[in-house]
């Protein structure tokens, strides 16, 4: 695992063996990113990264200078693996082991990219509350976008708010946004 760009650009991180995790590829890390280049100056971004595992995609966020971003997990070493690497590299980056669905449920905070990684295998019933939730407490900033990578065999594309999705092999990003008239700026 590697940070593709930016102030780290080509470090190599080298998280524990025995994390239960399945980080996204280089190749779709570096896929993702070129597509958020045409969206976003990355300076800045408030960044959720839910389900963040190893902190991968945070580390990669950090990097090309997005700040703050939180990391929530429910596992204590994934958690404890991405306080240490973010301290040593000095990023902003807030580690949080809490479920996902009760932070997004309880979480007041408005982030510019939320970002989620659940495991494949989870319930289509659980990624569809994902972006329902994110959406209906309003956690996504009038011109943010939700991310979602998922197995190629979960369908996204039916649910509220969807944009687009990108194939990469086996796994899918599907992406989430306002349109023009659901954003929360516009009913001011």
């Amino acid at each position: 695992m590697r940070i593709i760009s930016g102030k780290y650009k080509g470090r190599r991180l080298s998280p524990p063996k025995n994390l239960p995790v399945r980080p996204t590829t280089d190749m779709s890390k570096e896929a993702l990113f070129n597509i958020l280049n045409n969206h976003f100056n990355f300076v800045e971004l408030r960044v959720l990264d839910l389900f963040s595992g190893t902190g991968n995609i945070s580390f990669e966020f950090a990097s090309r200078g997005s700040e703050p971003i939180t990391a929530v997990d429910a596992n204590y070493g994934c958690v404890s693996f991405i306080k240490k690497t973010a301290s040593e590299f000095d990023f902003d980056i807030t580690a949080l082991k809490s479920d996902v669905f009760s932070f997004l449920e309880k979480s007041k905070g408005e982030y510019d990219i939320i970002f989620a990684d659940p495991p494949y295998d989870m319930k289509p019933s659980d990624f569809e509350k994902i972006v329902n939730t994110v959406f209906s407490n309003q956690l996504l900033a009038p011109e943010g976008m939700l991310i979602v990578e998922h197995s190629k065999h979960t369908q996204m594309h039916h649910l509220s708010h969807f944009s687009f999705q990108k194939n990469y092999g086996g796994s899918c990003f599907s992406f989430y946004e306002w349109s023009h008239s659901e954003n929360p700026e516009q009913d001011v």
